[in-house]
């Protein structure tokens, strides 16, 4: 087989344990996944009964161009219909902005550590990848743009960060937004925005439509609960969204996605409920950090990066055995942390006990 040379080393996304292997694994009866930055009060219930009163034909393909969502999102966001591009999760559209635009000699410009699919998509494409360190988790905008050459296609941009949570505020944003040459298009990756709460943050919507060289992503996959029918999409202008459309396969958001996407986008009421059940929560791990001295980076997110000065394995397993799945941050960029999502308060509750029993037990507190 002739395999492209880049994919020969390359390894694929490692999503966190399933509860089912965790179970059967340690013989534990209850599991409580806080790995993968899902919301733990699931989805609206006006979602969950459109999906259970679902009544087309599995027979048929599903709309290939997402007509009823589109307009019911154009409408919620001001935006024409001909502005939206949908994909099967976010991924799904960060997959096809790196096929539409990365290749041999070309590159392209992101933080690091920041989410590993921008890194993954560019090696496939065989572009090269030029990663800008963080500066105390946060993006490094005047670095990133001394990267920037006339061989730049593409610069990601993730606020909230994954896996830090730090955002970038819009007086920075708009200042390198205004530098970035035209041809390189900036890609804002808004999977958590809608658990933001900092009053400097910026309106991604708007800067589209006022930088025709911006794309913004977001998803139904965090604080929707959509995330098992994988529905995500992208804001920019007609002419990027004209570019990437003959490279989205055809079909690639199912029916039960987009039924589900529109009613839980009409139920605005539980997306704010999640968005302060969040913060609370948030709230738990920041009082817990406080009282134990553990170092934690502030998060708009709804997850929380917590070093514990040991190898983040070493803190990961110990809570798996015990009935909590969260991610080391040794695959993340930070080794010594973990990256838990923020649950519901009795899931926090629980976490956080069995967390003090590890940092007794490694006589952390002092």
């Amino acid at each position: 087989m002739r395999w492209k040379d880049e994919i020969l080393n390359l390894t694929p996304y490692q999503p966190g344990k399933s509860i089912g292997a965790v179970k059967r694994q340690y013989g534990l009866d209850k599991i409580v996944k806080l790995a993968s930055n899902e919301n733990p009060f699931g989805c609206s219930k006006e979602a969950l009964k459109t999906i259970r009163e679902f009544d087309r034909s599995l027979a048929l393909y599903p709309d290939g161009y997402a007509t009823d969502l589109r307009e019911a999102l154009a409408k919620k966001l001001d935006v024409k219909p001909t502005e939206l591009i949908f994909g099967n999760g976010s991924d799904n559209i960060i997959q096809i902005i790196s096929r539409a635009l990365l290749r041999p000699g070309y590159n392209t410009v992101m933080a690091v550590p920041t989410f590993s699919q921008y890194k993954h998509n560019a090696v496939i494409e065989g572009a090269e990848v030029r990663e800008i360190p963080l500066i105390d988790g946060e993006h490094d905008l005047e670095d990133m743009l001394k990267a920037i050459d006339d061989k730049t296609n593409i610069v990601w941009v993730c606020s909230p960060n994954n896996p830090t949570g730090t955002y970038i505020k819009e007086s920075t944003l708009v200042s390198f937004l205004e530098r970035v040459p035209l041809e390189t298009l900036v890609v804002l990756d808004e999977a958590y925005y809608e658990y933001v709460v900092a009053e400097d943050y910026y309106d991604a919507i708007e800067l589209a439509k006022r930088f025709e060289n911006v794309i913004v992503l977001r998803t139904f996959s965090k604080i929707y609960g959509l995330a098992s029918l994988r529905i995500g999409y992208g804001v920019g202008h007609e002419t990027v969204i004209r570019a990437l459309e003959p490279v989205r396969e055809p079909f690639n958001a199912n029916s039960f996605a987009q039924a589900a996407a529109i009613s839980a986008l009409d139920d605005q009421r539980y997306v704010e409920a999640c968005k302060q059940k969040n913060r609370a929560g948030m709230a738990q791990f920041y009082q817990f950090c406080d009282e134990n001295n553990l170092a934690y980076m502030p998060s708009q997110g709804n997850f929380i990066l917590i070093d514990f000065k040991v190898n983040g394995n070493e803190v990961f397993q110990y809570l798996l055995e015990r009935g909590y799945i969260v991610r080391s941050g040794v695959a993340l960029g930070f080794p010594t942390c973990v990256r838990v999502t923020v649950g519901s308060e009795e899931e926090n509750s629980g976490l956080l006990t069995v967390i003090k029993e590890f940092i007794s037990s490694k006589e952390f507190a002092s």
